[in-house]
């Protein structure tokens, strides 16, 4: 089934993604950090999280439930470790807060985390973790969700896609970057699929009734699987267990318990970490870790994580849209009554 589109300037799509917030209460802090977050995934070809979730962030607004002016507030609870409170806000504005004093202190001290309580995470994981190696650290994330996905074995959902980041910087070339869910295929992707009436791989999911299909949308209404069975299955475990008690946040199932899903995301928290190779090494390691990565990439048919959107980012012209999701904003921008933020 063909699908239309019509092509945006990342231009436009900042534009459209900034004014549509600010027209439901967004302040102006805000609105920028969450279209540049929304632009950048449609610059680097990750759709699942670019204008695709400007209708979520405006439900989320609309609803009061996500506080649009929030202002984060930072604890450094001891010279590595950091606590943002995102005070009910939506992530990337937690970040923009919370990165700068991370970064300093794992430049310092060799390693630092930042536990973000109380956010609203509606995004991909890369751009923070790119950002610490942007800086000359390792960066690694995680964060959970909602209960969508089965452990392996089962057919009843307790994990969320549980995605984690992870970046390795090179001096004077592009980061590695590896953001990847822990369930065979990210929620987002699903929903697109049914969307535009694509199959998914077998293994992505069970239906309702428990079996294994290829609907998308069929598996919208079950459950999904952990990619690699029993191994996604306990990375699954970790991700939680790093997402919610570490960080003094929630597990998936007891977000779900708090939580009005038709009210806009679900709110949790997430588990930020940087480390100097440098510091903890003792040595600079970039002509070592150089060679390693060429040998990899010499390899016929591998590609190295993060190449794919590297490459996307080349192409500084137009996006193609899908046209319906483009006028569903339109209709959010222009037939709302604008919201006055003091």
């Amino acid at each position: 089934m063909a699908t239309s589109t019509i092509d945006l300037s990342l231009a436009d799509i900042y534009d459209l993604a900034k004014t549509t917030l600010l027209k439901h209460g967004a302040n102006e802090e805000n609105s920028e950090a969450i279209a540049n977050t929304v632009t950048t995934a449609e610059r680097d070809g990750s759709i699942s999280h670019g204008l695709f979730r400007i209708p979520g962030y405006i439900t989320g607004l609309k609803s009061k439930k996500v506080d649009g002016t929030a202002k984060p507030e930072i604890e450094q609870v001891t010279p590595i470790i950091f606590r943002c409170d995102a005070k009910s806000g939506y992530a990337p504005i937690a970040h923009q807060y919370s990165l700068p004093p991370l970064i300093d202190a794992a430049k310092n001290f060799g390693l630092a985390a930042v536990a973000i309580q109380h956010s609203y995470h509606f995004a991909a994981l890369w751009p923070e973790v790119e950002k610490i190696a942007e800086a000359g650290l390792v960066g690694l994330t995680t964060v959970s969700y909602l209960p969508w996905v089965a452990p392996s074995g089962g057919t009843t959902p307790i994990f969320g896609t549980n995605p984690m980041g992870f970046a390795w910087p090179r001096a004077g070339k592009n980061p590695i970057v590896i953001d990847m869910a822990t369930a065979s295929m990210a929620m987002g992707e699903v929903m697109i699929a049914a969307r535009d009436g694509h199959e998914v791989p077998l293994g992505t999911g069970l239906s309702a009734s428990g079996e294994l299909t290829t609907d998308a949308a069929e598996i919208i209404k079950g459950v999904l699987l952990p990619f690699g069975g029993h191994k996604g299955s306990a990375i699954a475990l970790m991700v939680e267990l790093l997402s919610g008690p570490m960080v003094g946040e929630t597990f998936s199932y007891e977000t779900q318990k708090g939580d009005n899903a038709n009210e806009g995301p679900a709110r949790g928290g997430q588990f930020i970490l940087a480390m100097s190779p440098d510091i903890l090494s003792g040595k600079n390691s970039n002509d070592q870790t150089d060679r390693f990565f060429e040998r990899y990439d010499a390899i016929e048919g591998a590609r190295l994580p993060g190449a794919r959107r590297h490459k996307n980012r080349e192409d500084k012209g137009p996006r193609a849209v899908n046209a319906a999701l483009i006028e569903t904003i339109k209709q959010l921008r222009d037939n709302s009554e604008e919201v006055i933020v003091e």
